[in-house]
């Protein structure tokens, strides 16, 4: 007997609730019963729309990441530079009306990281998701290896400042290491190899 067919205008609904309640409650809370009683419906609905819980998360986390990118690129504008980009994905990422989401965020994260098997979809795009418009956003011109570098440079002080900005919430602090650090990439001079600087002097 076939199953009735998804409807997937309702199925994006459902979705884009489920990204609410776990950017509320955390993913540990994401069982079928309390899901399907904050948004509503029944936990056979909620089977129907997504199959097995971990399908659900992995369409949360994929919706979470595509709001992510999609705003980002809206602050960035059309074909930014390095440095817009990166202003763009900070200002995103501290904006505190989005906190729950990288709480969220890093809880799946450190999840991730013990068990990358269950967590091997989100593992694959963490870093490369963003990698692609980093270095994208470097020109044709920069060599991959350099824009590569400079990108991984990038994510990991992004990353690592906003934890730090939802570990102790100085503000302040924080926000005046993220300006110094994006200043830099307005001069890329800055963040050249040091084997490339030397071969300069």
């Amino acid at each position: 007997m076939v199953g009735r067919p998804v409807n997937h205008q309702r199925r994006a609904e459902l979705l884009d609730a489920a990204v609410e309640y776990a950017a509320e409650y955390g993913f540990s809370e994401l069982s079928w019963r309390p899901v399907a009683a904050a948004l509503g419906v029944s936990p056979t609905t909620l089977v129907h729309h997504f199959g097995t819980k971990e399908q659900m998360l992995e369409a949360i986390l994929g919706r979470l990441r595509e709001r992510m990118f999609v705003a980002t690129r809206d602050l960035a504008g059309e074909q930014p530079d390095l440095a817009a980009q990166a202003r763009a994905t900070w200002v995103r990422a501290c904006d505190p009306q989005h906190a729950a989401e990288f709480r969220l965020f890093f809880a799946v994260y450190g999840r991730a990281l013990q068990a990358p098997q269950q967590f091997a979809a989100f593992l694959e795009h963490a870093v490369a998701y963003w990698m692609s418009a980093l270095v994208d956003a470097q020109g044709p011109d920069t060599d991959l290896a350099t824009a590569t570098r400079t990108a991984t440079l990038v994510i990991a002080t992004i990353r690592g400042l906003l934890l730090d900005l939802l570990t102790t919430g100085d503000r302040d602090r924080v926000q005046g290491a993220a300006e110094s650090f994006l200043a830099t990439l307005e001069h890329p001079a800055t963040l050249e190899h040091p084997a490339t600087l030397e071969r300069k002097a």
